[in-house]
C-alpha cells in the first residue's frame, strides 16, 4: 500500500514539472518490485561509502576489504604538483576505517598508525588506489593492513607507494569497548598476516621500551657530526605553531574530528618547520608511529607546534604535536597525538641534497636531539630487519641492544610465514611420524609432525630449553645459554656433532624467540635464527654454522594430547642431509622425531611423580 502511495506522489510531481530527486525515484522503483519499508536510515556508526570507495567487497574476497580509487587532482597537491602526504594520510586513514567497521559493525576510531616509509611520489592525473582489510581482530582492538600504490592511466603503469598497519578501537555507547568477533583468515596471504599480527602488536607495546634503553645505554654527551657546526641554524628558527578550529566536515559520524584530518594538519606544519632549516622545499620520507591519546570534537581548537629536532647529513627529524582546547582557553589543553617524520631535500637530479646542522636548544632541545639519533639508528634497524623480505636479511645479523626487538620479531615472524605456506607436500610417513616438504624461490624447507600425549605447555617448556636439545638430538653435542634477554628471548652457543667439510666440529649463535597463544587456535612458538655477538666471534676450532629459520610450533589438541611441528628452512650446507631423509635412504629425521617423542614423556612423568611427592 505504501509503494502505491509514494507512485502518486511521483506523478504529481512529474505533472507539475518538479523534478524527481534521485532517492525517491530509486525508492519507488524498489517499492514497486515489493518493499514496503521507507528508505533504511542509516545506523548510529554506519559510515557512508568515501568518493571512489568500492561498495563492497567481492563475493569470495575478504569481507573487510575496502577498495579505494582517487583521481589526483590540481586541489590535492604541493606546489610541485606532487600529491599531498597530507591529503594521502586523510585518504589512508578513511579507508582504513570504512574496512575496521565493516568487521566491527560499529563506529570505531584511529588508535594508532604504524611507521610508513614512502617509496615514490603521485603526480596529478594520476590514480591511487588503496586497499584496506582487517588482519586480525583483538579483544577490543584490530589491525587494519593498508597497501597504497598509484596508476598512471595514459602508460598503465602501477607503482607500490607504501604499505602501512593501523590500529584501530571499536566503540560502543558513550565511548565504551566492545568486544570483537574473531577474524578467521582464508587465503594463505591472510593467514601470514594474521599470524605475524601479534608480533607487530608485541613490537608496538614495547616500542618506547627500546627507545628508553638505548638512551640509557649511549653516552650522555651528544657526538656531532663530523662537520662544521659553526653554521649550524638554531633549533628555534625552526619552531612552527598553529591553531585549527575542528569544524563539522573535519569530523566524522560520532563529532570526533577523523584521526586523517589530524595527521595531515601535522603534516603541514611539520613541512613548514623543515622548510625553515633548509630554506626550500622538502619532501616526507617517513612517518614515525602516529599515536592518539584522546579524541577531539567539533568546536575543539586544536594546536599544533613542530620543530627540527635533528638534521644529519642528508635527512633531518621534525617533531610534531597536536593539543586540544575547547572555547575557554583557562581550561587546560589535552594532548592528542605526536608523531617524527623524516624530511629530505632532493636536487634536480632527485638525489639528497645535505643539510645545514642544527644547534639544539638548552635542556629538552638537547633531550629531543640525543632522541632524534637514537630514533634514527632504531628505524635504520628495523628497515634493515624488519622491512627487508626474508630472502634479503643476512643469516648472521649483528645483535645489539637497539634492534633486539625487531630481530625478535623477524626471527618469529619468519617462522610464521613458513608455518602458513599453503604447498606443504607428504613426502615421507613413517607410523605416526610425518615428513612434508616446501619448494619455494631458493629455498627448500621441510616439517616434521607428530602427536605426543603430553600437554602443549609442558612440551613448550621443554623444547624452548636448548640446553636440554642433546638428549634427544643427537646433532646437538652441547648448548650454552650466552645471554637471557628478558622472558622470551634467549641467545644460545650451541656446537654440533656434525663435521663440516674441514672435518671440524660445527658452532653456532643462537636467538631463541617463545612466543605464548596470544588468542584460542594459535601455537606455542619457539623459533631460531643465527645471529652475531662480539662476545662470541667465529673461532678456529669450529666452523662456523648459520640457521635461517627453524623452530617449534605445538598446537593443543586436547587437555593432555598435543600437535607437535618441527620447521626448518634447509641452508645449503643443510640441503644433502635433507634429501637423502626425503628421499628414503635414512631414516634419521624420524629416529631424532622418535626420540624427542621419547624425551616429552619421560619428562612428563618425571613431572607427575614430582607433583605427587610434594
Amino acid at each position: 500500500m505504501l509503494s502505491f502511495f509514494w507512485l502518486r506522489c511521483l506523478l504529481k510531481m512529474v505533472k507539475e514539472n518538479i523534478v524527481v530527486p534521485e532517492e525517491i525515484l530509486s525508492f519507488c522503483c524498489n517499492g514497486l518490485q515489493g518493499s514496503t519499508s521507507p528508505p533504511r536510515a542509516r545506523e548510529p556508526g554506519e559510515r557512508e561509502e568515501a568518493p571512489g570507495a568500492m561498495a563492497s567487497p567481492s563475493p569470495t574476497g575478504n569481507p573487510t576489504e575496502v577498495q579505494m580509487s582517487q583521481l589526483v587532482l590540481p586541489c590535492h597537491t604541493n606546489h610541485r604538483g606532487e600529491l599531498s602526504t597530507g591529503q594521502l594520510l586523510k585518504w589512508i586513514d578513511t579507508a582504513a576505517c570504512l574496512s575496521a567497521e565493516r568487521h566491527a559493525g560499529c563506529p570505531c576510531v584511529t588508535a594508532s598508525m604504524d611507521d610508513i616509509y614512502f617509496e615514490h611520489t603521485i603526480s596529478v592525473g594520476q590514480v591511487v588506489n588503496i586497499k584496506a582489510k582487517v588482519n586480525r581482530a583483538f579483544n577490543s582492538s584490530m589491525e587494519v593492513g593498508i597497501q597504497v600504490s598509484y596508476e598512471d592511466l595514459c602508460s598503465g603503469k602501477h607503482r607500490s607507494i607504501c604499505k602501512a598497519y593501523a590500529t584501530f578501537v571499536a566503540q560502543g555507547p558513550s565511548g565504551s569497548k566492545v568486544k570483537l568477533k574473531p577474524l578467521t583468515p582464508q587465503t594463505e596471504e591472510e593467514k601470514i598476516e594474521h599470524s605475524i599480527a601479534a608480533e607487530r602488536r608485541r613490537m608496538r607495546l614495547v616500542h618506547k621500551d627500546t627507545l628508553k634503553d638505548l638512551l640509557t645505554r649511549s653516552p650522555r654527551e651528544t657526538e656531532l657530526e663530523t662537520r662544521d657546526g659553526s653554521a649550524a641554524v638554531p633549533a628555534e628558527k625552526t619552531r612552527v605553531e598553529s591553531v585549527e578550529l575542528v569544524l563539522p566536515p573535519h569530523a566524522n559520524h560520532q563529532g570526533n574530528t577523523f584521526g586523517g584530518q589530524i595527521m595531515a594538519w601535522m603534516e603541514n606544519v611539520a613541512t613548514i618547520a623543515a622548510s625553515r632549516l633548509c630554506h626550500a622545499h622538502p619532501t616526507l620520507r617517513a612517518i614515525e608511529m602516529f599515536h592518539f591519546r584522546g579524541p577531539s570534537q567539533v568546536g575543539d581548537r586544536l594546536v599544533l607546534k613542530a620543530i627540527v629536532n635533528n638534521a644529519f647529513k642528508n635527512s633531518m627529524e621534525v617533531g610534531v604535536c597536536a593539543e586540544a582546547y575547547g572555547q575557554e582557553m583557562s581550561v587546560s589543553r589535552r594532548h592528542i597525538n605526536s608523531a617524527f617524520m623524516t624530511f629530505v631535500v632532493l636536487d634536480q637530479e632527485g638525489r639528497p641534497r645535505t643539510l645545514p646542522m642544527v644547534a639544539p636548544e638548552p635542556g629538552d632541545g638537547v633531550r629531543r636531539y640525543r632522541e632524534a639519533s637514537a630514533r634514527k639508528k632504531i628505524r635504520l634497524d628495523r628497515k634493515y630487519v624488519v622491512s627487508c623480505k626474508q630472502t634479503e636479511v643476512p643469516l648472521s645479523v649483528p645483535w645489539d641492544q637497539s634492534n633486539k626487538v625487531y630481530l625478535s620479531y623477524n626471527n618469529v615472524s619468519a617462522l610464521k610465514t613458513l608455518v602458513a605456506k599453503a604447498n606443504w607436500a607428504l613426502a615421507r610417513e613413517k607410523e605416526k611420524v610425518r615428513m612434508y616438504t616446501l619448494e619455494e624461490d631458493k629455498f627448500l624447507s621441510f616439517r616434521i609432525e607428530m602427536s605426543v600425549c603430553i600437554a602443549a605447555g609442558r612440551a613448550f617448556s621443554l623444547l624452548s630449553d636448548l640446553r636440554r636439545r642433546h638428549e634427544w638430538d643427537s646433532h646437538y653435542a652441547s648448548a650454552e645459554l650466552v645471554q637471557q634477554v628478558d622472558d622470551d628471548d634467549m641467545i644460545y652457543h650451541v656446537v654440533s656433532q656434525t663435521l663440516s667439510h674441514e672435518n671440524k666440529p660445527q658452532d653456532f649463535v643462537i636467538l631463541a624467540s617463545r612466543r605464548k597463544p596470544c588468542s584460542k587456535g594459535d601455537p606455542y612458538v619457539v623459533a631460531f635464527r643465527s645471529v652475531t655477538l662480539p662476545t662470541h666471534p667465529a673461532s678456529a676450532s669450529f666452523t662456523r654454522g648459520e640457521t635461517l629459520c627453524s623452530g617449534f610450533c605445538i598446537w593443543p589438541e586436547s587437555e593432555e594430547t598435543s600437535k607437535v611441528a618441527y620447521y626448518n628452512q634447509a641452508t645449503p650446507g643443510y640441503l644433502n642431509y635433507v634429501t637423502t631423509n626425503v628421499a628414503g635412504l635414512s631414516s634419521n629425521f624420524c629416529a631424532t622425531f622418535e626420540a624427542c617423542e621419547k624425551f616429552l614423556l619421560k619428562n612428563k612423568e618425571d613431572l607427575i611423580v614430582r607433583l605427587q611427592d610434594l
